[in-house]
């Protein structure tokens, strides 16, 4: 991939891994990254309070991680296969991602095993989707929220013990304000908060928003097209409400800034500014900052993308050739986001879902 199209490799130690949380989230070490600056220094997720000016405001991602992850045994071999759950049809079908020794074809039957290994509900493969995606039945009356709380487990990305919950995962694998059932991997920058802390933001005049923004399974997947034009972006739902879109706009009306803790926060406020219609003549600061929103997202930040409605982000190291380090790339600048990935190394930051943060201003 050329130097211009903003996307870089590194090589990372595997001990930089994080494949647990620490103790207490707030302890996370947090790299401040200032753009005007062209600064770094070091601080830790509990700072934040002392970091943050009163008049800021936080969005947070309200999407609550679904048990999607699925195991069971194919009929007759009894060879074991894995699914992900990732959406409900209107006429009680399932799409999700399979993954099976062998070949997988239309009218193959595997038994889904419950949370102790247990033989539960027969699944039918219906017809193939792209992308290792299949429709398939549950044979089953119950609705698909209880079948996943028996069958599923946490859908651990496959880099945190090859993809293999624990049970501490069901607390730790999810924020500590997750409302909306939705998503198969967690916002994982929000999982540095605790109540405690949001309660210490407020205290100090730092005002929090809540979107929602289901992450869907290509979060992770890596970019392989020649160049990022070509990439196919996957698509996420999302909903920003009339309520928190006023919050936002006399935050900045204020003089505060938009911090959005998390890339999906960043996608869903961007897209709902994109959406906006356009007019002859208009200029990006006719519109209204940030308008309300809801609807599938497929937008792709790269550069040159002009960011309008987030001052600042908060997000965790990201995996190398993905979207997710496109955009923080575009937001930071690409010099200085490579700086600071070469000085997370170094100091041996901890990388991932689990690891620690990077507050970008």
């Amino acid at each position: 991939m050329s130097d211009n199209n903003f996307c870089f490799d590194y090589e990372l130690p595997r001990e930089l891994v994080a494949q647990e949380p620490l103790r207490h989230r707030v302890d996370a070490r947090l790299m401040v990254v200032d753009r005007r600056r062209v600064s770094i220094e070091h601080h830790h997720v509990r700072d934040l309070p002392y970091l943050l000016p009163a008049g800021d405001r936080l969005v947070l991602n309200d999407t609550k991680v679904i048990p999607a992850r699925l195991v069971g045994r194919r009929i007759p071999t009894g060879g074991r296969c894995e699914g992900l759950f990732l959406r409900a049809t209107n006429d009680g079908h399932w799409e999700l991602l399979c993954k099976a020794r062998g070949r997988l074809k239309t009218g193959d039957a595997m038994m889904l095993l419950d949370g102790e290994g247990r033989p539960a509900v027969k699944l039918w493969l219906l017809n193939p989707m792209g992308d290792g995606r299949w429709l398939a039945h549950p044979e089953s009356e119950d609705p698909t929220e209880s079948l996943l709380a028996r069958l599923g487990r946490v859908p651990l990305p496959p880099y945190i013990r090859d993809g293999n919950m624990v049970d501490a995962d069901v607390a730790n694998y999810q924020t500590v304000f997750a409302r909306v059932p939705g998503a198969v991997a967690a916002p994982t920058a929000g999982l540095h908060f605790t109540k405690e802390l949001l309660k210490s933001l407020v205290d100090r005049g730092v005002d929090c928003s809540a979107v929602t923004l289901h992450v869907g399974w290509g979060t992770f997947r890596p970019i392989s097209a020649p160049s990022l034009d070509e990439h196919e972006m996957h698509a996420e739902w999302g909903e920003l409400t009339a309520a928190t879109a006023q919050e936002l706009n006399t935050t900045k009306e204020r003089g505060g800034r938009v911090i959005a803790v998390g890339t999906t926060v960043v996608r869903l406020l961007e897209s709902a500014i994109c959406s906006q219609p356009t007019v002859p003549h208009e200029t990006p600061n006719d519109r209204a900052a940030i308008p309300p929103w809801s609807g599938e997202t497929f937008l792709f930040i790269r550069p040159p993308y002009e960011f309008r409605g987030v001052d600042a982000l908060l997000t965790n190291f990201h995996f190398p050739r993905t979207t997710l380090l496109v955009l923080v790339q575009t937001f930071g600048g690409r010099e200085l986001m490579e700086r600071a990935y070469r000085e997370a190394i170094r100091e041996e930051y901890r990388f991932y879902s689990y690891g620690d943060a990077m507050l970008i201003v």
